[in-house]
């Protein structure tokens, strides 16, 4: 099955999975419910979650456990997303083309729906019964919530408030995506990989690598595709991120520069796939991806 197909597919399956959750009749309020279904079903790529499938079916995990775990990483994701886009974050009126979710909602049901997002990913890992050890189980939890927190994804989210409209280090920026970006990408590999009945700690190391490399080449092509794309393409304002005043690869680098470096990043991730005993050609088809693609 190409890549295109498989991303394809991985869309479909786990948005099939939180579907059905939102068509539940769940005890609480009916615009919360909509809104938080609506945050959800933002339009994007599903990387993460296709990061957890194509990891974890090259280590053999279970199907069902890895619908749970991608579902659980892409609301986390999805979270992140509503409260991006707020007035008091990036103020953004469009997301992946569609009005954001508190231009539809209004602010107070988004930053609710954005906490509702966030709390139901640890719902969903924690009252599944899993093919593999709790203690396995606990350790995904665990996974989780720090590339969610302070130490992943929301001191990511700190650092580039902070370095806004200020002029910062290529290791300053490099510091924020990898918190920022990365460790929600780089988790949701490691997701994958604890589904699996064989996780043993040196593949877990060589998927580290890989998804550190992935994580920040992902933000390297974001920022060249701020300036080259279009916002129709986008889904976005084009040059949202200059118009912001925010540091970016281009800015500190040159265009130039910035695709090396997203090429240097490339090949940091095929090296650290060499290292792992399993077909990963998937993967390696992955990591081109992101560094290749134009939206």
């Amino acid at each position: 099955m190409q890549l295109k197909e498989q991303l394809q597919r991985a869309r479909e399956d786990v948005e099939a999975h939180l579907n059905r959750y939102f068509e539940l009749p769940l005890n609480t309020e009916k615009t919360i419910k909509e809104a938080t279904h609506y945050g959800v079903l933002n339009g994007g790529k599903r990387l993460r979650p296709y990061l957890v499938y194509a990891t974890g079916r090259m280590m053999g995990a279970d199907k069902a456990d890895l619908d749970i775990l991608a579902a659980a990483i892409e609301c986390i994701h999805s979270y992140s997303l509503v409260h991006d886009d707020l007035p008091a974050m990036d103020d953004d009126d469009l997301r992946r083309g569609r009005p954001t979710c508190h231009i539809v909602y209004g602010e107070a049901q988004a930053i609710l729906a954005g906490d509702a997002l966030q709390t139901l990913a640890f719902d969903l890992i924690a009252n599944h019964q899993f093919a593999v050890p709790a203690t396995q189980q606990v350790r995904m939890i665990a996974s989780l919530s720090k590339a969610s927190g302070i130490e992943g994804m929301v001191g990511g989210q700190a650092l580039d408030i902070e370095a806004t409209d200020k002029a910062i280090t290529v290791e300053e920026l490099e510091r924020i995506h990898q918190l920022k970006t990365g460790a929600l990408l780089n988790c949701a590999i490691t997701l994958g990989a604890l589904a699996a009945p064989q996780c043993d700690e040196q593949t877990l190391k060589q998927l580290n690598l890989f998804g550190q490399a992935i994580g920040l080449a992902f933000q390297v092509q974001d920022d060249i595709l701020d300036v080259e794309a279009d916002t129709e393409t986008l889904g976005k304002p084009q040059g949202s991120d200059i118009a912001a005043n925010k540091a970016t690869y281009p800015a500190l680098l040159g265009m130039a520069g910035a695709k090396q470096k997203a090429q240097d990043l490339l090949a940091q991730a095929h090296k650290a796939l060499e290292a792992i005993d399993y077909d990963t050609r998937e993967l390696a088809s992955l990591a081109s991806y992101i560094v290749e693609r134009n939206y």
